[in-house]
């Protein structure tokens, strides 16, 4: 860390097809975002050296800030007399970012903690392989031989049991003979974090013909994770072979102030920022065009999962698919042919840069977005489960239950969301991001829900590596636009009965009013505003405060102000489709979703 906080920070975010750069100063007010820039990236051919797009993107901060950044193909540092720059850092997830294959002796336990482990350090979870996972042998090898990931990630068994089934996964890895994705002179990086009694002998099967590397145990005993080692040398190899022989990777190396981090890593540092700093419950979702990351921090514990052909343009078919064409239909206040819904669905996969020119089709397409966000959640609920094969005490009302492990994710104590990726930075109006993000992820109790502007959060992640103060208050004041917060009701009972009762005070008035079961309202309250709010629940109805017990908070506004949902959760929708566009078109008047909605 530099002796002194950087004045001038210059960062860049190498994606798959676009090149960002911002510039970050230190203003009489504080640390603030002023100048950005964007360009192709270039890693693939013909130019095949990622430091023309950055070179490029950077010439269009130089050319707005009217501050000279380069001398010929070097930036200059430090900052000095209005020119130049203190730090440049840069994060990359272009050429396909991190592709990794993580093998686990139990599918449910050591492959799994493995998945989180690279899940967390910013990869691509190319596949899982496990010693049960009912593939015969020579599917397994033919299988690894085939997917040349950057790097393979081997765990199995605790600190002193069997060693046999992950020496077996290693004598698989060693007769695939797996290749690099990226150069062909160097052998594949392979990280052991197994049983170390194990550790000799799997260095007698792979360190011949791979490059391996040995850490500390995912699961050393059942009932602990201990992910961070894991999750470091992923890191760490991540730059020192899957970078170094990227296209211009190792000048771009020279350039930084600090280690080049996986976009993906970068944006979950900034989410833990944010949870550690606020002490508060975060869900995080990046909604790209091949993929949807959703990021959470529920008590301290991070987790990351990639919904890989969840996206909104190349994968967006995909989404239909997964979906069906009866769950994206049901979010359209209009009838709509489930044929042309096809083809529009086909022509966006094939034309990705196009946006919606028309209302139907903006509805269209954020009916998808809905769907890709639903989809990846209940993705990410999935894995973010309690350790499998741990014993515990079990009260009698799970004795009666058939879940085989609770989900991490308690909505209820969910503090805020953010959202960001195209669908939702840049809907055309804020209402349509935040409604998509409520929709999807059935949001319970108090929420407050923001956006990220600009896609900041990765200059921003590495950033907060080298100065935290400074990227958290980049991220409150540039990046963070506060949409507001919204009380969503739990329970089901009949459309039309009275679900609660509410008392609304601002500075300047008194709202008093009962919702129905069914009811969509939003209150405007501003950016820099907060109430003060009194719910009391019909008998049934938990609005965050446990069943039956009334709400008495503080909550902030913003863009779009305060939202109360009395539509009951899990949110139903009526089986007769006139009645269900119907009711679809009363929710999006009642909180102005859409201009001049057809009926």
């Amino acid at each position: 860390m530099p002796a002194e906080r950087p004045s001038v920070i210059l960062a860049t975010d190498c994606g798959s097809t676009t090149t960002k750069a911002i510039l970050i100063e230190k203003l009489p007010e504080g640390y603030r975002q002023t100048y950005r820039g964007e360009a192709p990236t270039t890693v693939e051919a013909p130019f095949e050296d990622v430091t023309r797009g950055i070179l490029n993107a950077i010439e269009e901060v130089e050319e707005l800030a009217g501050r000279r950044i380069l001398d010929g193909d070097r930036i200059v540092t430090p900052s000095e007399n209005g020119n130049g720059v203190d730090i440049y850092l840069s994060t990359s997830s272009a050429g396909g970012g991190l592709q990794m294959l993580v093998a686990g002796a139990v599918q449910s336990m050591t492959a799994e903690s493995a998945q989180r482990a690279a899940l967390g350090a910013g990869a691509i979870v190319m596949e899982t392989i496990a010693s049960n996972d009912g593939r015969m042998p020579h599917e397994k090898v033919s299988r690894i031989r085939e997917l040349r990931p950057d790097m393979i990630l081997l765990s199995g068994g605790t600190d002193g049991g069997t060693v046999s089934h992950v020496v077996e996964l290693a004598e698989y890895i060693a007769a695939a003979r797996p290749r690099p994705r990226l150069g062909t002179g160097y052998n594949l990086p392979v990280i052991y974090a197994g049983n170390k009694d194990a550790r000799d002998q799997v260095r007698d099967v792979l360190a011949e013909h791979t490059a391996l590397h040995i850490t500390e145990n995912l699961r050393p005993v059942l009932e602990q994770e201990n992910l961070e080692p894991a999750r470091g040398k992923i890191q760490d190899l991540f730059l020192e072979h899957v970078m170094a022989h990227a296209p211009g990777y190792d000048k771009l190396m020279g350039w930084t102030g600090a280690p080049i981090m996986p976009t993906p890593a970068a944006v979950g540092e900034m989410m833990q920022s944010i949870a550690r700093r606020e002490n508060i419950n975060v869900v995080g979702v990046d909604i790209g065009g091949a993929t949807t990351d959703v990021f959470s921090v529920f008590d301290e514990k991070f987790l990351r999962t990639v919904s890989a052909n969840l996206g909104m343009s190349y994968s967006v078919s995909n989404v239909l698919h997964e979906a069906g064409h009866d769950r994206v239909l049901r979010w359209l206040p209009i009838k709509f042919d489930p044929a042309e819904l096809e083809d529009r669905t086909k022509n966006k996969m094939i034309r990705p840069t196009t946006i919606p020119q028309t209302l139907d089709e903006l509805m269209v397409e954020q009916a998808l977005g809905r769907e890709a966000l639903g989809l990846a959640f209940a993705q990410h609920q999935q894995l973010a489960t309690g350790l499998k094969g741990v014993q515990r005490v079990r009260d009698i009302a799970e004795a009666f239950t058939q879940k085989s492990a609770e989900s991490l994710i308690d909505m209820k104590s969910l503090d805020l969301v953010v959202g960001s990726g195209g669908a939702l930075s840049h809907a055309p109006r804020r209402v349509q991001a935040m409604m998509m993000m409520v929709d999807a992820f059935q949001l319970e109790g108090l929420t407050e829900v923001a956006v990220d502007s600009i896609f900041m959060m990765p200059h921003l992640g590495v950033l907060s590596q080298i100065d935290e103060e400074a990227a958290l208050e980049v991220l409150r004041e540039s990046c963070l636009i506060m949409l507001g917060s919204v009380i969503a009701a739990s329970g089901q009972k009949k459309r039309g009965k009275s679900c609660f009762s509410y008392t609304i005070r601002t500075e300047s008035e008194t709202l008093e009013g009962e919702m129905k079961y069914g009811d969509l309202l939003k209150i405007p309250l501003g950016q820099e505003e907060a109430c003060e709010v009194e719910i009391e629940p019909e008998r049934g109805v938990d609005v965050g405060a446990g069943p039956n017990r009334p709400l008495e908070t503080e909550c902030n506004g913003g863009l779009v102000g305060l939202i109360l949902d009395a539509r009951g959760r899990p949110l139903a929708l009526p089986d007769d489709e006139s009645e269900r566009r119907e009711l679809i078109g009363e929710w999006n008047r009642a909180v102005d979703v859409y201009p001049d909605e057809p009926s």
